[in-house]
């Protein structure tokens, strides 16, 4: 059961192969056995999984149907979750019980998923190793010496190793794109505005998206059609109509246009990571796509004005956990200075620490045009890239990641080092663009993903393309050895 898409998994509940009390006590066990080697999981709700799954089948029972209905599911542990746990991977939310659900949760709860529980995840989303969680680093199911990705970590490597069909992740600078190349995984980043954030516990408000992730693209996009939609609520939530995502998966690929920015094969790229992205286009060209070079002329700025962006909103975002109102306080604290200085010191982790001290100086009253206003300059010029490549093309395509996953600790010492790690991700949420990795093969046993781009609310294009790619490589069929 465990090897089951989600696809499989709707039509075996469909044709009564099997109940979704039955397939989520299965799942339940297989954490229960392989999670502690792989540290994916925060917490288990297994009471009220097991609650969802039995309204499932009753509803399912009462002749509704639908492709979600009893499918197991987990959530990235920043998604609010009602009266359970959502610890953003912080010792600084530990204690913090959630007093409502997310717009995510909400929609796929009442599309009848059955929620295994909270996945582990860099602290406050900031990272791109899950190293930085409160409750330890998770293990890459490929080689468990290795990361899994960040900041979804959790939520791939549970994905990958085969302990549930689908989860739901988010992505900041590619932490759903990065984690799916190094886990052989489906992850799909939507355009911004398209899945609500309300219940979303913000790193960086302009930049945050929710989205799937999951073995295929068939897969991901049964669970975006679950999590897109306005939101009232979100201010940011875009009212655009959701079209029927599994409905494009097999348009013909016969004319599209695909681009290939120069500046994607640069010094920095695994040589072996190229090849694999030019076997990948040779593979779509076969199935009639038009591949065509393009250039993105401002890429190279995009690494330092994000790290601008996103520390500077997450200044202003994390000033709320001040130890008053919810989350971690400090033991007899002498003064409201004491409180403050030692909740925050004690409850926030060294890369949140790093990043709200960048964000806070970022903005201050005199760098505030030197840095924040001219790295918004360098996004307008990012976008315009996008903008007039998109003229010209359908899609763009390149690597995920510059290199394959790296070893548990190797980048501890060196934060920039691991931040060039985001280098082809990053500009598609400074831009709000859709963005999705594929798998396209392997480099020393780990997994890498080719990542493609399409124009705003153009998931549908990105699924069609991926699924097409599927149907004729294996790829994303390969499973890791234990698992």
């Amino acid at each position: 059961m465990h090897h089951m898409t989600l696809a499989e998994i709707a039509r075996g509940l469909a044709d009564k192969k099997f109940s979704s009390e039955e397939l989520t006590q299965v799942l339940l066990a297989r954490i229960a056995q392989l999670d502690p080697q792989l540290n994916s999981f925060i917490s288990l709700t297994q009471e009220l999984a097991l609650s969802q799954a039995k309204a499932a089948d009753a509803r399912r029972a009462n002749g509704e149907t639908g492709a979600l209905l009893g499918a197991p599911i987990a959530h990235k542990d920043l998604f609010c979750t009602q009266g359970i746990r959502t610890s953003c991977g912080s010792k600084m939310l530990d204690n913090f019980k959630a007093p409502y659900d997310a717009t995510v949760v909400a929609k796929l709860a009442a599309a009848g998923t059955v929620t295994l529980g909270k996945t582990n995840m860099d602290e406050f989303a900031m990272g791109s190793a899950n190293e930085s969680s409160y409750y330890g680093a998770v293990k890459n199911p490929w080689n468990l010496e290795h990361v899994p990705g960040g900041s979804s970590g959790g939520s791939a490597a549970a994905v990958a190793a085969r302990l549930l069909p689908a989860a739901t992740a988010t992505d900041t600078g590619g932490s759903i794109r990065q984690p799916a190349a190094f886990t052989n995984l489906t992850g799909l980043k939507p355009t911004y505005g398209r899945v609500s954030r309300w219940g979303m516990i913000a790193y960086a408000s302009s930049l945050d998206q929710g989205g799937p992730l999951a073995r295929t693209a068939e897969d991901c996009a049964i669970l975006l059609q679950g999590m897109a939609g306005f939101d009232p609520n979100d201010s940011t939530s875009i009212d655009e109509p959701v079209p029927d995502y599994s409905a494009s998966l097999n348009g013909s690929m016969q004319g599209l246009r695909i681009g290939v920015p120069k500046e994607y094969f640069s010094a920095g790229l695994d040589p072996r990571i190229a090849e694999r992205v030019h076997n990948s286009v040779k593979e779509l060209e076969k199935l009639g796509a038009v591949i065509k070079e393009i250039s993105l002329p401002n890429m190279q700025h995009a690494i330092p004005a994000y790290y601008v962006i996103a520390p500077a909103e997450a200044s202003s975002n994390l000033s709320r956990f001040d130890g008053v109102r919810f989350g971690y306080r400090c033991e007899n604290p002498e003064s409201l200075i004491d409180l403050y200085k030692r909740s925050r010191g004690e409850g926030f982790g060294a890369e949140v620490q790093r990043r709200i001290m960048v964000g806070a100086y970022a903005l201050s009253a005199g760098y505030y045009d030197a840095y924040y206003l001219k790295a918004q300059k360098i996004r307008r010029l990012v976008k315009n890239d996008f903008m007039a490549a998109f003229n010209e093309v359908d899609i763009i395509l390149g690597p995920t990641t510059p290199n394959p996953a790296w070893k548990l600790g190797a980048k501890n010492s060196d934060p920039v080092a691991e931040y060039l790690e985001d280098v082809y991700t990053i500009t598609a949420n400074l831009a709000g663009l859709p963005g999705l990795s594929m798998p396209a093969g392997f480099v020393d046993g780990l997994p890498v993903g080719v990542q493609l781009l399409a124009p705003y609310f153009q998931e549908g294009r990105l699924l069609n393309v991926a699924h097409q790619y599927q149907l004729h490589t294996d790829w994303h069929t390969r499973t890791p050895t234990g698992f």
